[in-house]
């Protein structure tokens, strides 16, 4: 485990650098994308890149490595593998404890929640796109875990680099992790838009953008066999009223306080994932009165926080006239507490002196 996190160090660090500098290619293409309206209008954006470009820091060091055993070393039976793929966000850039990553908030969780032991090994590369799932879905598959999630977008959405091109390879990582059983839960693309140094009108093109991603996101990996949940809705608004808690120095990746939002909100599907059974329920089966078209479930969770969406059949079919069924959950949200039992802290110290 830990050398798997050391053939990936060097790279979280030059991609995290690599980041912010795309972050500054975005908002320039926000202004060509909106030349047409005029100089003036091109001017104003123009003068948001370079504030946002002096605003918004240079990452200086890698994220905490959080890898490790969480819950009761004895009892409980064998570990459950939980491995985290994506972007900066996955790995937890931006806090300065290995507990306050996303990873060991989420993996804290679910081991109380299940009740046993659960591994996690964090394979996130800051700076990723989609594209670079591909390399990350290699090494977890290598690994055999029993349930993975997924945090990408933000960059998909800063290289402007093409919605489908971006959706088409977060399926194919879903596909794969799904045909070796893995459960995947994906967060699906947070709002941009709430980032503090980018002023209108360049954020609400933004936000738009973040969301037409995170609808895309969400149709796509269902279809793939996974389940999402919509962090945009709830993350912008709350991150735009409190940005002094929510976000980290740097004002652009989330605080401890940001990252345990978004595990609470992330914990509670992952817990359900795993328990699910291998074939489908009926919606009637499972109580479920708010099912969807896919597209339509896809649409409404990108405006309700938190909605969790996955594949379900009605009447013994998988699909209706408009496509895949979907359902929709909001789920009640658990605060999440930071990894403290001595077993967990002993597993991270011998982690960290091996590497």
């Amino acid at each position: 485990m830990s050398r798997v996190n050391e053939s990936t160090a060097f790279s979280k660090e030059r991609a995290s650098t690599r980041e912010r500098l795309d972050w500054a290619r975005l908002l320039l293409y926000g202004g060509s994308a909106v030349a047409a309206a005029g100089v003036a209008a091109f001017g104003v954006l123009a003068g948001q890149v370079a504030i946002a470009h002096a605003t918004i820091p240079l990452a200086v060091a890698p994220p905490p490595r959080a890898d490790g055993i969480y819950g009761p070393k004895t009892g409980g039976g064998h570990p459950l593998r939980l491995v985290l793929l994506g972007d900066s966000s996955a790995a937890g850039l931006g806090v300065t404890k290995a507990r306050q990553t996303p990873g060991a908030l989420i993996a804290t969780g679910l081991s109380r929640r299940l009740d046993q032991p659960v591994e996690l090994i964090n394979l996130a590369v800051s700076g990723s796109v989609s594209a670079r799932l591909v390399y990350q879905v290699e090494e977890a598959l290598e690994l055999r875990p029993d349930v993975a999630v997924i945090l990408i977008g933000a960059n998909d959405v800063t290289h402007r680099s093409g919605q489908a091109e971006a959706v088409r390879h977060l399926a194919d990582a879903v596909r794969r992790l799904r045909a070796d059983g893995v459960r995947v839960v994906v967060g699906t693309c947070p709002d941009l838009g709430a980032v503090q140094p980018i002023r209108p009108p360049l954020r609400w093109l933004v936000r738009n953008w973040s969301r037409q991603l995170a609808a895309a996101q969400t149709v796509a990996v269902v279809e793939a066999g996974g389940w999402t949940v919509s962090l945009g809705s709830l993350l912008g608004p709350t991150f735009a009223a409190q940005p002094a808690r929510m976000f980290g120095t740097d004002r652009y990746h989330p605080s401890a306080e940001g990252y345990a939002l978004a595990a609470s909100v992330l914990l509670p599907t992952v817990v359900a994932a795993v328990r699910a059974p291998s074939v489908k329920l009926e919606a009637a089966e499972m109580g479920v009165d708010q099912v969807r078209s896919l597209p339509q479930a896809a649409v409404e969770a990108v405006r309700h926080a938190g909605t969790e969406v996955s594949g379900v059949r009605v009447a013994g079919h998988e699909r209706g006239p408009w496509g895949r069924w979907a359902q929709l959950r909001r789920r009640v949200w658990e605060a999440v507490r930071h990894p403290e039992s001595p077993s967990t802290v002993d597993t991270l110290e011998t982690s960290e002196q091996q590497a």
